[in-house]
């Protein structure tokens, strides 16, 4: 099903016309935005199309993005360069063992001041920004991981019983090892599935791989230039709110995560090789990962082609396999295509 099929009235469509025309003027002025900050990062990160659409489609969604990818795949340039474009403030922390939850988040020092009286100033930690790299995640202790969850959920920090609040927008792309995995910490599932999505980041093809040589190692780089300014992305957010989506849609989302759950689905093979299905916060990030990626195709409304293209990066790091999955070789992206079936 494509989107010029999806014909049906939408569920959050306004009555009024002069509504409807602004939204489809701001969702075209939008589109035209994204479009140009998507060659900006092209022209800087090669073969990584993919990628890069997935990640944009994150952070227009409002979520966190998990990189699985091996070493030198430009993940940390990948960032950097979505700092520039979008118009964030970027930092980078790399998770390691000994890393403790202060080093993340900040902590209060003891100062006096010029009279000689005391007290306690509290200095932000590199959590303190718009766009965090989390590199390696799964490196860090179970106790500086936490520390990171209530960033992602709340927005905000608790420090020494004081609230401190994160600037807005706020993301967090974590990135993961998928090879190695001696001295690491698997992600606990509630921080999992703070994750919006999870992005798979393969090798270039072989022209991506000639044109990043040929443009890499000379004296002159290519730089990232600036496309959104301060405060475009929140608003690029709230507008993703906006765009109506169609009942098909949602029926396809619905479908598509119940049918992911042992406990709801009629799958015999759900029910046998899945531990845990995806739960209420996989809809939501459904729904609102398939209109940004609407908008990004440059459409005004998300279709159910949108859900099925988005299934796998949203569900397969909510899910686990049961024993006699892995017993068994079943993958969890195997069965994922099997859900996809139901809605195809």
């Amino acid at each position: 099903m494509s989107a010029a099929t999806e014909t049906e009235a939408p569920m959050t469509a306004s009555a009024d016309p002069v509504a409807e025309r602004v939204l489809v003027e701001d969702v075209e002025r939008l589109g035209g935005q994204i479009k140009a900050a998507r060659e900006a990062i092209g022209r800087v990160i090669f073969g990584q199309q993919d990628v890069i659409d997935g990640t944009l489609v994150t952070l227009l969604a409002g979520g966190h993005c998990l990189l699985i990818g091996v070493p030198g795949l430009a993940k940390t340039r990948l960032v950097q360069t979505l700092g520039v474009v979008l118009g964030l403030d970027a930092k980078r922390v790399q998770f390691t063992p000994d890393l403790m939850p202060a080093d993340i988040l900040g902590s209060e020092v003891l100062e006096q001041d010029e009279s000689g009286r005391r007290g306690f100033r509290f200095i932000p930690g590199p959590v303190f920004c718009q766009l965090l790299m989390a590199d390696e995640i799964n490196r860090a202790s179970p106790r500086t991981q936490s520390a990171l969850l209530q960033s992602m959920q709340e927005h905000k920090v608790s420090v020494a019983g004081h609230y401190h609040d994160l600037p807005s927008p706020f993301h967090v792309l974590a990135t993961q090892n998928p090879i190695e995995q001696e001295g690491t910490y698997p992600l606990p599932e509630a921080q999992l599935d703070r994750f919006l999505m999870q992005v798979d980041i393969g090798y270039p093809d072989r022209a991506a791989e000639r044109a990043m040589l040929a443009t890499t190692t000379t004296d002159r780089p290519v730089e990232p230039a600036p496309v959104l300014g301060d405060g475009d992305l929140l608003a690029a957010q709230r507008l993703v709110r906006r765009v109506p989506t169609g009942e098909s849609v949602v029926e396809a989302i619905l479908t598509l995560v119940r049918n992911g759950r042992p406990e709801t689905t009629a799958l015999p093979e759900v029910k046998a090789h899945v531990a845990w299905g995806p739960g209420p916060r996989a809809s939501q990030a459904l729904a609102l990962a398939a209109r940004a990626r609407a908008i990004l195709d440059g459409r005004l409304a998300p279709s159910v082609d949108d859900v099925i293209a988005l299934a796998r990066p949203v569900l397969i790091h909510r899910m686990a396999p049961t024993f006699t999955a892995r017993a068994d070789g079943v993958a969890l992206g195997d069965i994922i295509d099997r859900l996809v079936a139901t809605v195809g």
